[in-house]
């Protein structure tokens, strides 16, 4: 595990049957089951690994509202108060705290952009402040540049990427769910139609519903059932410095780096949109549905080489059910870094932030970032296999929205009203053309 991730004890016995059963400890996997046990759902999560060791532990730990695309903005508002709400709910420490996002521009376009979203923020009721050059040099004064200017958002903030999954799975389990470790969900069975079971490593579930929250792995899951979900991955780069740099802004995003306060005082440091492509057979067979984003982000974009064909989670290889997995031969995705990238990051931040000079590199990671050819998730029920929900391709965003997609899909299962409008990321609108709806942000 080169990215930190505190680990925990988990439920030990699977259960024989449940109302609800998860599949993926991620950050969205660990909501849902966390909001169904407190509604008193009886609900068992599945991980193939350990709870939160993918990207849900690799990210930068931004839970932002700043930027966001229209049909994400409203999950992004709820979600920060869910995030404010969860450390009173459960007693636990996620690290989550308002402490405000910081955006820096040489670019006037740039600037453009961000002003024409803030006008749009107002009519959602959100508040971002525009930065004048005197505004923006004195907000950024650590790096000792003059800046044309920037943006503030006060109500944005950061969560502790390597706690916040796995103290909200034990939430789950002091609420009356179980959590399972290292028990990969092979598939699902269905009866008269629906679903009656969902199959694992250590045995079978009973279970009319069953929700695929499974990140980089929910297209190959979805195709054993005839289900087809274009959905592909890139790989990125991260990496952490030590604690000791003084005065440095708590998260900031420039052109040539962006870098987060992590909860020890160290920072993360990455390069925004900059990714390896990786071929896979899965992107092979989805190429044409992501041209769209393809051209959006080919700038950001380079060849990558075979590790995502040997990682195996992009595999189109259908499997039986008592037969051994992919999930169960590669337990945690842990592709290799792009060592050019994390020579270059580091370069960047340095020369940008002076006093990090000195601060050593501490970790080094990478990860599997799942989108959808429009860049907004897939939330809700397959409708050819009815009491399977899909809810996965968050496109780098699943951190911070994680809550509310949680909420939102308890709220789905419970026939609650729903904390957001679930029609702008129903599955079936991905059997349509992505162009010109390729999300901005």
């Amino acid at each position: 595990m080169p990215a930190p991730l505190i680990q925990i004890r988990t439920t030990p016995d699977l259960p024989q049957e449940a109302d609800v059963v998860v599949i993926g400890g991620g950050v969205v996997g660990v909501f849902t089951a966390y909001y169904l046990a407190r509604r008193g759902v009886k609900v068992a999560l599945v991980e193939k690994g350990l709870v939160g060791a993918e990207q849900s532990s690799r990210n930068w730990g931004w839970c932002r509202q700043q930027n966001r695309d229209a049909r994400e903005l409203p999950m992004a508002t709820k979600s920060l108060d869910l995030w404010e709400k969860l450390a009173g709910e459960t007693g636990e420490d996620t690290g989550f705290r308002r402490c405000g996002l910081l955006y820096l521009s040489q670019n006037e376009n740039e600037l453009a952009g961000w002003a024409k979203w803030r006008d749009f923020a107002r009519t959602a009721g959100v508040t971002t402040h525009m930065l004048s050059q005197q505004e923006a040099t004195e907000h950024g004064r650590a790096t000792g540049r003059v800046w044309k200017g920037g943006v503030f958002s006060p109500s944005d903030g950061t969560a502790d990427p390597s706690r916040a999954v796995p103290v909200t799975a034990r939430a789950i389990m002091a609420a009356g769910g179980t959590v399972h470790q290292n028990c990969a969900a092979r598939g699902i069975e269905v009866s008269a139609g629906r679903v009656s079971a969902v199959v694992t490593e250590k045995g079978t579930i009973r279970t009319p519903v069953a929700v695929m929250a499974g990140g980089a792995w929910a297209s190959s899951f979805c195709h054993q059932l005839g289900v087809r979900f274009p959905q592909a991955s890139i790989r990125a780069s991260i990496l952490a410095v030590a604690p000791g740099a003084n005065d440095l802004p708590d998260a900031l995003h420039t052109a040539e780096i962006s870098m987060t306060r992590r909860s020890n005082g160290g920072y993360t440091l990455a390069i925004s949109g900059r990714a390896r492509v990786d071929p896979t057979p899965q992107q092979l067979r989805f190429s044409h549905e992501f041209l769209p984003m393809f051209a959006r982000r080919w700038r950001s974009l380079a060849p990558g080489g075979l590790e995502g064909w040997r990682q195996g989670h992009e595999t189109l290889r259908k499997w039986q059910l008592d037969e051994v997995t992919p999930m169960e031969t590669n337990r945690i995705l842990d592709p290799k870094p792009d060592t050019k990238q994390i020579r270059l990051t580091h370069s960047r931040a340095c020369d940008l932030m002076p006093g990090m000079r000195q601060m050593p590199i501490s970790d080094v990671w990478s990860s599997y970032i799942d989108s959808t050819p429009d860049g907004v998730p897939a939330i809700g029920e397959v409708e050819s296999i009815p009491g399977f929900i899909l809810a996965a391709g968050f496109s780098g965003h699943g951190f911070g929205i994680g809550p509310g997609a949680g909420h939102l899909i308890a709220d789905l299962i419970t026939g609650n009203p729903p904390i957001v409008d679930p029609r702008p990321y129903r599955p079936e609108r991905l059997n349509a053309s992505a162009w010109g709806r390729v999300a901005d942000f």
